[in-house]
């Protein structure tokens, strides 16, 4: 049965290849939420529908919520935490439980040798105020809910068109260093489409054979 999949952050290159594979092996219906609705470009009018809205303001988001069925988030900043904190809030108020949620390798200082030094430097490992350091926040914030949610850490990101991807959960060591968007879109569609398989768990998410001391074009 169709589902109404609500797509926080539309506008954002993984989540084009999320709706696109969506749109391919599904029937479900799009609820596209954006600041700025007017960028995205609809492929199938029937089944899309645009929202205008931020995450930070709880009376656009909550009326957005309220439509939805399951909520994907691909979003970003340094105020992630607070937007994390508004989507739990939104969704257990609207009895919403799946979340597929964008997060970023290296949260849990799980990506070993070189690799792991040079991401940490990248994006300020252990720092409470640092990149990593919200995005960890915020996860923390989804995973201490009660909704089945699932947490996609992605390695180094590229725009290849390929799918080719492999995973791992929370605990285990990173593996690749890089992955295309291409490759999360599709990971994203496929775990909305199993809500059951996919429920309160944390993947990273790599291209096969990747692995190195940092992503190839760097």
């Amino acid at each position: 049965m169709p589902r109404k999949v609500l797509v926080l952050g539309a506008t954002g290159r993984i989540a084009g290849h999320a709706i696109n594979a969506l749109l391919d092996e599904t029937d479900d219906e799009l609820l596209l939420f954006a600041r700025h609705p007017e960028r995205i470009k609809i492929v199938d009018a029937n089944r899309e529908t645009t929202i205008k809205g931020d995450t930070l303001d709880r009376e656009s988001l909550d009326g957005a919520v309220a439509q939805a069925d399951a909520v994907y988030a691909n979003l970003a900043g340094t105020d992630i935490e607070q937007q994390a904190r508004n989507i739990v809030e939104a969704m257990d108020a609207h009895g919403v439980k799946q979340l597929v949620w964008i997060s970023s390798i290296g949260i849990y200082d799980e990506v070993p040798g070189a690799f792991g030094k040079w991401n940490n430097e990248q994006l300020g490992g252990g720092k409470r105020d640092s990149y990593l350091g919200t995005y960890r926040a915020a996860a923390d914030i989804i995973e201490g809910s009660d909704l089945d949610y699932t947490v996609i850490r992605p390695a180094w990101l590229t725009d290849k068109d390929e799918v080719d991807y492999e995973t791992t959960q929370k605990g285990e060591p990173f593996k690749g260093t890089e992955v295309s968007r291409k490759s999360i879109g599709s990971f994203v569609a496929k775990a909305l489409q199993d809500p059951a398989a996919f429920a309160r768990m944390d993947f990273g998410v790599d291209k096969p054979g990747t692995d190195g001391d940092k992503p190839a074009w760097c």
